[in-house]
């Protein structure tokens, strides 16, 4: 989903609505220019060093999830791979920064800046004189345009999966000579310098043939440090190495190859020589750093007749899956010697973390049942704890465990503040207030009903039995719905985790707000109607038993993945379905496999409650439109709902990104994207939890690469380091 080069752009793989007017201006009015902005959480972990202490030559090998199905960056089945060969092999106008912000890329332009505004806005790009094609030819004009009108949306011929911006665009031409293009709008666009990243050749934008099909499986002219060589089928590797016609710093790996692992043999990968450099999971830290220790022992040693059950026991304890491991002993002995000659070869390989630029959210989908009512959502949103749920992922990590504040960027990007106050912190009494203002009364008669379509039609066929299918929070054989307070068991922050230690934490406090936060139970002027329970209302004694409405007791489908990799999203989702039993929800956990929980189940709605992420964009106003604009009635009489899955929307969120995309002002636009931040935290469709950890494992030798953070590669500086080069410094 990665746009490449600049940020991500909305092609993922993936009513009831805010019924107030307008919220209090003092509420939304973000920030002036004067705030102090923000910095990332965490920064790069990349072990950087200076490019002369890099060894010129040499292979690295990155591990992509599968080869890509199309090297076009615009076709709806682009993947991380086909975005890893295009920052590679293409032009780029801008690259973002560490700090997720678009800069000029000198390698393709010298300058690009807006000259006119009236009767239209006109850019002038300046492009570096050296910057030529793999076939020799000037990058100009002539690629610039053919890249419009394949983008622009006019011709349906070319099957693109998305043109925004490039539907705003008028005419492109020729400037003063052929280093100058000239791109003229029909319509102010903010987010211009999003355009061009990447830019293809006029040899693959210039006929719907070639688009469409010319560039899914080799892209014969290139603009790169590196150039594509080969894709191999068979060993599952996309090969590029070194663009002899390159004019920039020459890239110091001679060879760079990205070869297809599944996630859960990454470890393995590493350990056999296969790969250099990966994303992976919690567990293979865990793995990685058991191995750096050099602790664990082997269970081998002695007479040979140690049993199966204790060879089991060691083997559990030391992180290999249960299901891997055979019952046969002899079999179990194989698979442990295989895993601690492998543990050996893992000392050679280091964790390098930072955090993802992306977010994980709860999800509400307020379509139909009790979550279309906005006050039930606000409920919802008000029983969590977010501090303690970052906790949860992040803490162990030892990364800084700091709630997202903003649906719309991270802190450390241009447009951040923390817009959370518009709908509350977290306040039992007032989410119990909420529940009973919209009719949810404790102790009411309830009507038998079936939970068999606790995930949609398909939660029975697609449950695994066993812990998979459909788990109801609060029907156990405790009292389901008693305060906070009355568990001693439960830390002050709800965590419920009084040993873990405290990582993290002094990183957390790093966060400088970018705008303001509202710490008081109730903002200043009014905040957001409809977000606390009217005045009068009585605060409702501790429930007793499951909430109830006309019959009906407060039951909510929460929908998680049940396959490997995602165990940090169900460890969240059970401490959210422990705050909402507090305040007397209950909850309905399904959990269906990974390949069908996006589309058969986010996308399609059948959920109530479930947890995603979405990546953060450098151009919000473009790319965040259709995750929360609000869903349009097709004349078929379906319901067009684009990329908002919560089927949650309002005209003043649409009406605030419209002016956001328009405003040249860098200063207005930032406003209004924080205005309508503050609305769609007022609607809690949506609830941002924490930004995703990025964990990479790479050689020791190998620098500049790892955990990159906002920042995009600089693929030409990856390498490994020389011998007798002091190395990246410490901290």
């Amino acid at each position: 989903m990665s746009h490449v080069g600049v940020g991500p752009r909305a092609i993922m793989r993936s009513a009831a609505f805010l019924t107030a007017g307008a919220l209090a201006v003092s509420v939304l009015a973000g920030c002036s220019s004067e705030d102090e902005a923000s910095r990332p959480l965490a920064g790069q972990d990349i072990a950087a060093v200076s490019r002369d202490e890099v060894t010129d030559g040499g292979t690295l090998r990155w591990a992509v999830d599968a080869l890509p199905e199309t090297l076009n960056a615009f076709q709806a089945d682009a993947d991380t791979g086909t975005n890893r060969v295009a920052q590679a092999v293409l032009p780029s106008m801008f690259r973002l920064d560490e700090n997720g912000r678009p800069v000029r890329n000198p390698d393709y332009l010298e300058s690009a800046k807006v000259i006119e505004t009236e009767p239209r806005q006109v850019v002038l790009y300046k492009l570096n004189q050296q910057a030529v094609w793999s076939d020799g030819r000037e990058i100009g004009a002539a690629d610039f345009a053919a890249q419009w009108r394949a983008l622009s949306g006019k011709d349906t011929a070319y099957w693109t999966a998305r043109n925004a911006g490039y539907d705003r665009i008028e005419k492109i031409e020729r400037g003063a000579n052929d280093l100058e293009v000239r791109v003229t709008f029909s319509r102010p666009y903010a987010d211009w310098r999003s355009l061009f990243s990447p830019l293809y050749p006029k040899d693959v934008m210039g006929t719907p043939d070639a688009f469409n099909d010319g560039a899914r499986r080799k892209l014969q002219v290139t603009a790169g440090p590196f150039r594509l060589d080969k894709i191999d089928t068979k060993a599952q590797d996309i090969v590029l190495n070194r663009n002899p016609r390159w004019w920039g710093r020459p890239a110091k790996l001679s060879e760079l190859v990205l070869h297809a692992v599944p996630r859960d043999q990454r470890a393995t990968a590493l350990a056999n020589g296969t790969v250099d450099l990966t994303d992976i999971d919690p567990a293979d830290v865990e793995r990685i750093a058991l191995a750096a220790r050099g602790s664990g022992g082997a269970p081998l040693v002695g007479a040979g007749r140690t049993s199966a059950k204790k060879l089991r026991s060691w083997a559990l304890a030391h992180g290999l899956p249960s299901h891997e491991l055979p019952e046969d002993t002899t079999r179990l002995r194989q698979k442990i010697t295989t895993y601690l000659r492998e543990q050996d070869a893992l000392r050679d390989v280091e964790i390098r973390k930072s955090l993802e630029p992306a977010y994980t959210q709860l999800a509400l989908n307020g379509s139909e049942g009790p979550l279309a009512d906005e006050r039930v959502r606000r409920a919802v949103a008000r029983a969590l704890d977010r501090k303690a749920l970052a906790r949860v992922v992040l803490r162990p990590l030892g990364l800084p465990a700091v709630p997202v504040g903003s649906h719309l960027a991270l802190s450390g990007q241009s447009a951040y503040a923390d817009g959370s106050g518009s709908l509350g912190s977290q306040d039992t009494a007032e989410a119990q207030a909420l529940l009973a203002d919209a009719g949810w009364v404790p102790g009411g008669p309830v009507t038998e009903k079936k939970t068999d379509k606790a995930a949609g039609a398909q939660a029975d066929k697609e449950s695994e039995g066993g812990k998979e299918g459909t788990y109801v929070v609060g029907e156990d054989d405790k009292p389901p719905h008693r305060a906070a307070k009355d568990d001693p068991k439960d830390s002050a922050d709800g965590s419920g985790e009084h040993s873990v230690a405290e990582q993290g934490d002094e990183a957390g406090r790093r966060l400088t707000q970018d705008g303001r936060q509202h710490t008081d139970k109730h903002p200043p002027q009014g905040g957001a109607p409809g977000a606390y329970a009217p005045q009068g209302t009585a605060a409702p004694a501790p429930a007793a038993g499951p909430l109830a409405k006309d019959g009906k007791a407060l039951t909510l489908r929460f929908v998680v993945p049940s396959g490997p990799g995602s165990e940090s999203l169900r460890a969240v989702a059970d401490r959210i379905t422990q705050m909402l039993d507090k305040v007397g929800i209950v909850t309905e956990i399904s959990k269906v496999p990974d390949e069908s929980y996006f589309k058969d189940h986010i996308a399609s709605g059948q959920y109530d409650l479930a947890l995603y992420s979405w990546p953060s964009s450098a151009f919000p106003a473009t790319d965040a439109r259709p995750i929360y604009a609000k869903p349009v009635p097709a004349a078929d009489g379906s319901v067009n709902v684009e990329q908002n899955y919560t089927r949650i929307g309002t005209d003043q969120v649409d009406q605030l990104f419209d002016q956001a995309v328009a405003a040249l002002d860098e200063d207005e636009a930032r406003s209004l994207i924080r205005q309508a931040d503050s609305r769609i935290w007022a609607a809690a469709g949506s609830i941002p939890l924490y930004q995703r950890p990025q964990l990479t494992a790479a050689r020791k030798n190998l620098v500049n690469a790892g955990s990159f953070g906002f920042q995009t590669p600089l693929y030409e500086d990856m390498g490994f380091l020389k011998k007798g080069a002091p190395g990246p410094s410490a901290g």
